[in-house]
């Protein structure tokens, strides 16, 4: 299993390219979806990313990729002093829809994406992303799967040729994979977390055994056997690498899998307790508001509202 495919479909992962943006002196953009993730690479000139948890602004150069983690709202300029007025981008169609391109006579040049997780609990690797993720043009290969993926997007968006659409997409779910990739590998190996999670083959095979079947009612005891640990020595190890205990990490995973299919499906709560591992529904709906704050009925019928909301993506 794939298990950070798994993450993001189960999360819910929406994305929008917001188009090929020309940035021009007299305004900046405005990113404002506080439940967005998003992404700017440039393409040509340099630009700016200002936000009021950055000291000074991120500087971008031609090729340079940066990464922000969810909830770091932000506006995007050619010039170094923050900006008197902004353009507010809006949640924009995908490169091929019938939408005005935008002219290529800018200075600079910015791919940019928003990817939405419009749900609460994120899983412990989304949680734990950098605010701020930089990837320097000269810092990897010029053969690297970064740089060409940013250069194949690039040419795809500028031509619009047949089935222009259908490679961006998968351009774009390439591209923001890539750049998790090079977090997970770059990330700090001191401290507990996903990195050593997944680098302990043991504690890995667990976490897997919980991605592949939610429904099972696995027990500390059942998970131990199933990769040659005790109890205590899974507990144990799986706390030092994760900083959480192995049911505790699967009732979180139990939780996002209840969100989607509340939100996504129209299953009773019968059948989305024992999708999830709970015996009934009354069971379920009690660790679901201990965990989310609603009751599963409520978080239905405001995730209905919140659907109509400009700013909330719909389409993967």
């Amino acid at each position: 299993m794939d298990i950070l495919s798994d993450i993001l479909h189960v999360a819910g992962l929406r994305r929008r390219l917001l188009d090929l943006h020309a940035l021009t002196p007299e305004a900046a953009l405005r990113f404002p979806c506080d439940r967005s993730f998003g992404l700017h690479t440039v393409t040509r000139g340099r630009a700016f990313v200002h936000a009021p948890n950055l000291d000074e602004p991120i500087e971008l150069q031609a090729g340079d990729l940066v990464l922000m983690a969810r909830g770091c709202v932000h506006l995007l300029s050619l010039d170094r002093q923050p900006p008197r007025q902004s353009t507010t981008v809006p949640i924009a169609r995908f490169a091929g829809d019938d939408q005005t391109p935008v002219p290529d006579s800018g200075p600079t040049q910015v791919i940019s994406a928003a990817y939405q997780l419009w749900h609460d609990p994120l899983h412990p690797f989304l949680r734990g992303l950098p605010a701020w993720f930089v990837l320097r043009a000269g810092s990897l290969p010029q053969l690297s799967a970064l740089p060409l993926t940013i250069g194949l997007l690039d040419r795809e968006l500028s031509d619009q040729d047949l089935g222009a659409a259908s490679v961006t997409h998968g351009l774009l779910d390439a591209l923001f994979a890539f750049a998790l990739r090079e977090i997970a590998q770059r990330e700090q190996q001191d401290t507990p977390g996903w990195h050593q999670a997944i680098a302990d083959r043991q504690i890995r095979q667990v976490i897997t055994l919980m991605h592949g079947n939610l429904a099972h009612g696995w027990t500390l005891e059942e998970l131990g056997q199933q990769v040659g640990l005790s109890r205590s020595a899974l507990a144990e190890r799986f706390r030092g690498a994760l900083g959480d205990t192995p049911l505790n990490h699967l009732r979180t995973l139990r939780m996002q899998k209840a969100v989607q299919l509340l939100s996504e499906t129209r299953q009773t709560l019968e059948q989305i307790a024992q999708a999830v591992g709970y015996q009934d529904a009354f069971g379920f709906s009690k660790v679901f508001k201990r965990t989310t704050g609603q009751s599963p009925r409520q978080f239905r019928e405001q995730d209905t509202l919140d659907k109509q909301m400009p700013y909330r993506l719909q389409e993967a």
